[in-house]
């Protein structure tokens, strides 16, 4: 019988933390997902924290890792109940809810199965009604963007090459606190636009250190 190996991540950095490097794909720890796999584990760990702390309000334990693919009855009807009301619970217990169902239509876990399932797409849609709570610390915003972050890269299928590239690798500043400004972001995507595909990268990468780098300035937004 085989034992279940929960993802390697605890949760998330703390806001102020310093990104750290993943041994695995030599980037920000979290940034490499979804192809690099120890990054991937981290996303899922973010949620798989937060699923384990919602199980153990409810007495159904939480302390001993639970395979989301191979969930118990108790956990399906808890996931059942969480996705009928994503708006009384934090988007992160919501899409660990999300992984321990299965699409009725697709097969594959609700919400992640491939492009034009009606029943995937829908849960989708239902899974941003859920609570968004900022982190003390942060810039206003900064939960939506990790959350959406997560999602697109949990969901790469859905998302454009480009898009895919820009979220993950932003992802490691957001999860520390970080958020560029709308003029920031808009003058990123238009270089990245401009630089040929093997190119955008490193022009992302390089946009992600320059935020980094103003974080005891501007107290976590990048200037305009």
């Amino acid at each position: 019988m085989s034992t279940y190996e929960p993802p390697s991540g605890t949760g998330r950095p703390a806001v102020g933390a310093a990104p750290r490097r993943c041994a695995e794909c030599g980037g920000y720890a979290y940034g490499g997902a979804p192809a690099c796999g120890a990054c991937r584990d981290l996303v899922d760990g973010i949620l798989e924290a937060a699923w384990a702390a919602f199980l153990r309000r409810w007495d159904l334990g939480g302390d001993h890792p639970r395979d989301p693919s191979a969930p118990h009855d108790d956990e399906v009807a808890l996931a059942e109940l969480v996705v009928s009301e994503p708006d009384r619970h934090d988007w992160r217990v919501v899409d660990a809810a999300l992984d321990r169902l299965r699409c009725s239509t697709c097969g594959d876990r609700l919400s992640r199965g491939p492009v034009g399932c009606p029943a995937c797409d829908l849960a989708h849609g239902f899974r941003y009604a859920a609570i968004e709570t900022d982190r003390p610390g942060v810039v206003p915003g900064n939960e939506h963007a990790v959350r959406v972050n997560v999602s697109v890269v949990r969901r790469p299928q859905f998302s454009s090459a480009d898009e895919v590239l820009a979220r993950r690798l932003l992802l490691p500043a957001l999860l520390v606190g970080l958020l560029p400004t709308t003029e920031a972001a808009q003058r990123v995507n238009a270089l990245v636009k401009r630089s040929p595909p093997e190119r955008r990268a490193a022009v992302l990468e390089q946009a992600v250190e320059e935020l980094l780098a103003r974080r005891r300035t501007t107290g976590g937004r990048a200037a305009p």
